[in-house]
């Protein structure tokens, strides 16, 4: 326990099984129970350690709940790497006596005598602090000369008084505090990674649609390549996303292929889905041939780099009958009693063209076999990897391959799509993956939103970090697929502001909102056909949410703000169908060095419009009650001087305020209404 007792120190993983995690940049919350007995005051800080071992700072702690003896400090690393973290505490000679001599001098009643011998005393735990190793010659003089203050008979008490608690001694003591009974806790593991672990904007992408045309003559269609998809690039980039990200390009088998709308019969010309992966032409390292060599997709990935996207990659761990692993390795995959391979199924969903890789059947060669996979694409300029289904493969063989891959590229970040039970998706983010497809496709109401985001900014935000998407090219909610227009644009405003990480699918801009009867996913399904899209001409006629998606990625990009998980703070409104909330990120943690504060208005009706008021909590922003502050709509361009109630007025066409708001106030001559 410690001579000075700490507890409940945090962010710690499971006991310090696995490591909490940040990024550069971050500010990690650092929290900690610190307490003794008695009534003596206790101080703590946070000593943040870099990979190497040494001290990168030390920051003071302070007391959130005083009576609850809760402390808390943000600490901000600077780079990458496998960093620690302690707490150290200490009874506080200073604050102890600066408490008690304070209630001397200043109640009535309490003798002179007895209030001079506390300054007396007062001038002892200066004294001491003075010798301290390491005080610099003008603090140590400070502290001495309010020590000879304090001592000074012929002075009123409360001036004496204040010359031992000047500003100047505080400064000093802050710089370096007397510390009796120091007690340290453990060093804490934070593993620190790239920004774009946390924070990005993804772009999802079918490549062989891309440039995909039918051929009249032929009487089939013919497959875009990845030449064909580097052309969309340029767009994709002004868009302001930060990553393209490639559905799988392997070749895919013939046996059991799917047809239009997951039908058993595929026609000749049906391309089939690229998760069937594996034929003749080779397996999970190899390009399908339709999409070019590894030239061609070279050059798409220079071309990605060139505009600032980084290129992701689906990495599906599963087979086609005429995959070479089949073949080469039966032993991989699961034998029925009738001498047949398994295949995939989810009832009552059936999947006949993709066999599963049981990872128990020699687990060291399919372990080797993945991370040669996976090193190969990463060599081919691959820096991301969105895997799919990772929930039906062990835990400890992803803990095993991110750790793997990390080893020699610390850069490669993996995302999970995970949509199933709490406890794997958060066991899979322990062990190590970057970030995590959530149930945000499915929290619709303002209930469901905020306690939703309250959960994912919690404890779990040490390393659990959420993408939030719409819809995907699997998914299409009923509230997607019914609400048209006015559903895709709000749900994009919430996915794009309360989630550091979103993604959309390619379409979405464009309302693809017809689903399959009797499925949550779309109608013409991309996975079992070829789908080129007119994004020019839907932007041409006014039928592209294009513009607002843009919009929204370039204000992500102008608030760090919205590049943190942590920071949210939901406020009342009056409609059930309006939810506010701010994203805040305090000046002095902010890498512009300057408090960047964002309230975020949605109106959660697709259908009709809601006026109603929010009612802002100002003390959770660090404002006053009657304090006002200037609120600049980055979707309108609108400003106005808001206070404490602000009235709005969203629905259909205008879904949402996304305003920056600083203090002071506004010429603007409309009030305060939105």
């Amino acid at each position: 326990m410690g001579r000075i007792p700490v507890v409940d120190l945090a962010p710690v993983v499971d006991g310090g099984r696995w490591p909490a995690r940040a990024v550069v940049g971050e500010a990690v919350p650092v929290t900690a129970t610190v307490f003794r007995e008695g009534h003596d005051a206790v101080a703590a800080e946070v000593v943040l350690l870099r990979p190497d071992g040494s001290e990168a700072s030390r920051t003071r702690m302070t007391c959130v709940n005083p009576g609850l003896d809760a402390h808390r400090a943000d600490v901000v690393p600077d780079a990458t790497g496998e960093w620690a973290f302690r707490v150290e505490a200490w009874s506080d000679p200073f604050g102890t006596w600066e408490h008690g001599a304070r209630i001397k001098v200043t109640t009535p009643g309490v003798s002179d005598a007895d209030a001079a011998l506390a300054l007396a005393d007062g001038a002892l735990v200066l004294e001491r602090a003075a010798d301290v190793d390491g005080r610099g010659a003008a603090d140590a003089e400070a502290l001495r000369a309010a020590a000879r203050g304090l001592r000074q008979e012929d002075a009123a008490l409360a001036e004496r008084f204040a010359a031992g608690t000047s500003p100047e001694v505080l400064d000093a003591l802050g710089r370096l505090p007397l510390r009796d009974l120091v007690t340290a806790t453990p060093d804490a593991r934070l593993v620190v990674q790239r920004p774009l672990a946390l924070a990005g904007s993804w772009y999802e992408m079918f490549p062989r649609s891309e440039g995909a045309r039918y051929d009249e003559a032929e009487g089939r269609w013919v497959s875009g390549t990845m030449r064909t998809a580097a052309e969309r690039l340029p767009a994709i980039a002004e868009q302001g996303y930060d990553v393209v990200y490639l559905t799988p390009v392997h070749p895919i088998g013939r046996t059991f292929r799917k047809g239009r709308n997951n039908t058993l019969d595929a026609a000749p010309e049906d391309p089939g889905s690229p998760y069937a992966i594996g034929s003749e032409d080779g397996g999970h390292d190899a390009l399908h041939p339709d999409l070019g060599t590894f030239e061609d997709f070279d050059a798409f990935v220079a071309r990605s780099r060139e505009l600032g996207l980084e290129v992701a990659l689906d990495l599906a761990l599963q087979c086609s009958p005429d995959h070479p692993w089949v073949r080469e390795h039966p032993e991989w995959f699961v034998q029925r009693a009738d001498g047949s391979i398994a295949y995939a199924e989810n009832p009552p969903k059936k999947y006949q063209d993709i066999y599963p890789v049981d990872f128990d059947r020699d687990p060291e060669g399919i372990y080797a076999e993945v991370l040669r996979v996976v090193l190969h694409w990463v060599e081919h300029g691959v820096t991301l990897f969105r895997v799919d289904n990772p929930h039906t493969k062990p835990v400890e063989f992803w803990e095993w391959l991110v750790a793997e891959v990390a080893r020699d590229h610390p850069d490669v970040v993996f995302l999970a799509e995970a949509f199933t039970r709490p406890a794997m998706m958060h066991g899979l983010a322990k062990v190590g993956f970057h970030q995590s497809y959530t149930y945000f496709t499915w929290r619709n109401t303002k209930e469901e939103l905020t306690e939703y985001v309250t959960e994912l900014t919690g404890d779990s935000a040490a390393y659990m970090r959420p993408s939030f998407w719409p819809t995907t090219h699997d998914i299409l909610t009923p509230f997607m697929s019914q609400n048209g227009r006015a559903a895709f644009e709000l749900r994009a405003v919430l996915a794009a502001t309360m989630s550091p990480t979103w993604g959309i699918y390619a379409g979405y801009e464009l309302v693809e909102d017809v689903p399959r009867p009797g499925a949550q996913e779309q109608i013409d399904n991309e996975k079992y056909q070829y789908k080129p899209r007119d994004f020019d001409r839907a932007l041409v006629e006014g039928r592209s949410i294009a513009p607002l998606l843009q919009r929204l990625n370039e204000l992500r990009r102008e608030h760090p703000a919205l590049q943190r998980l942590r920071g949210t703070v939901f406020h009342p409104t009056d409609s059930d169908q309006v939810i506010a909330y701010t994203r805040h990120l305090p000046a002095e943690v902010s890498p512009t060095g300057e408090e960047d504060l964002v309230l975020v208005v949605v109106c959660l009706d697709p259908q009709q419009w809601h006026q109603t008021w929010v009612r802002l909590d100002m003390p959770a922003l660090g404002l006053g009650w009657d304090e006002q502050v200037v609120a600049e709509d980055g979707l309108s361009g609108d400003r106005w001087t808001w206070g404490r109630d602000v009235y709005v007025d969203l629905g259909p066409g205008r879904p949402a305020h996304v305003a920056s708001l600083t203090r002071g106030t506004s010429s603007t001559p409309d009030g305060g209404a939105a």
